[in-house]
Order: structure tokens, then sequence, then C-alpha cells
């Protein structure tokens, strides 16, 4: 009977974070096209850039992309929907981009500021688990923690990796500042994220 009754219990648990999953990928849906950038300079947008490319949404990646770009698409008539900044610093990324992560981090503010004016969803992942946040760093780098700071906690929404909050740093972020997030485990699960948001 007890055996029963766990079995009963995580069943339930189970379908709890099942059907959470599934309100919080209803909560938002994103249009195109999607500005791909990053804040940090490291490789995690590749891994979005790569579904677009299967899923054919239509995006642009520049990982340096500047606010000029958010204006010029308005002026095209054709605006951006979405802005995806993906999160996570590296210092060979940076230094091969010539910028600081104090660059990067005015530059993703005023893509930030241009894309709520003209009522554009951001959403600020972070796709590379606990090897893109301090665990990975080196001693006394804190700018994979400086570029989450930036993005995530004003976000329309987050995508997150579920190794890279094990200290339930996004967590908090989600709760505290009630934006919706969707985690995922494995590289290939983003595929299904990304496609129930862009409804693919």
């Amino acid at each position: 009977m007890k055996r029963i009754s766990t079995i009963i219990l995580l069943l339930c648990i189970f379908l709890m974070a099942h059907f959470s999953l599934l309100a919080q990928n209803q909560a938002v849906k994103l249009g195109e096209p999607v500005l791909l950038t990053s804040c940090g300079q490291s490789p995690g947008p590749l891994k979005v850039k790569v579904f677009f490319s299967k899923m054919k949404i239509d995006h642009v990646y520049n990982p340096q992309a500047r606010v000029g770009e958010l204006t010029a698409k308005q002026k095209e008539g054709k605006p951006y929907k979405s802005v995806i900044i993906v999160t996570g610093a590296s210092l060979k990324g940076m230094g091969a981009a010539q910028v600081s992560i104090d660059d990067e981090i005015k530059r993703v503010k005023e893509i930030i500021a241009e894309a709520k004016k003209q009522g554009i969803k951001v959403v600020g992942a972070h796709v590379e688990g606990m090897e893109r946040r301090a665990q990975g760093a080196a001693p006394g780098d804190n700018s994979d923690e400086l570029s989450i700071d930036a993005v995530c906690p004003v976000s329309d929404l987050l995508i997150v990796r579920s190794d890279g909050d094990e200290d339930k740093r996004f967590t908090a972020i989600s709760t505290g500042k009630k934006i919706p997030m969707v985690t995922f485990e494995k590289n290939m699960e983003l595929s299904d994220v990304l496609k129930n948001l862009y409804q693919k």
C-alpha cells in the first residue's frame, strides 16, 4: 500500500511538472523575424541558430548586433517580432571581438530598451549549463553572472538549460520578476522548446 502511494505521489509530481511546462510554453508565443544575439560573445547563440536554420525560422544571427538593426527593420516596415539574447561570457570570444563585458552590457541594454519601445518580445537565454557559469570561469571572473544580470531580469521569457539552474539563480529571477521560464535538459530538447514558442 505504501509503495502504491509513493508511485501515485511521483506520478502526480511528474504530471504537475509536465503541465507547468505546457503552461509556460503557452504563456508566451514568439513571432518572426527574430534577432539572435549574444551578451558575452560565448558560442551559445550558435546552438539556437542551428535549430532556427533547421526549422526555417526567419532570423538574423549577429552576436554583435546593435540597436540600429532594430530601428532599421522598423523603418523598412518589417520590424523584428522577438529578440533572443544568449547570456554567458567567453573571455576568448570577447577578446576576438575586441570588446569587454562592460561594452557587451551597454550594447544589449540599448537593444532591450529599443525592443521594449517597439513592443518586441525579449528572451533571455542560457543554453550552456553550469560550464558557462561561475563553475567554468577563471578565478575572479564574474562576467558570466554580469551578463545574466544585464539581460534576464528585464526579459519577457527565460529559456534555460536545467543544469545551469542548479543553484536556482534563474528560478529566483523568474519567480521574483514574474517572468515565465522554460527549461530543457538536453541540447536536442531545445529544438522542441523553440518549436513550441514559434509554433513550428
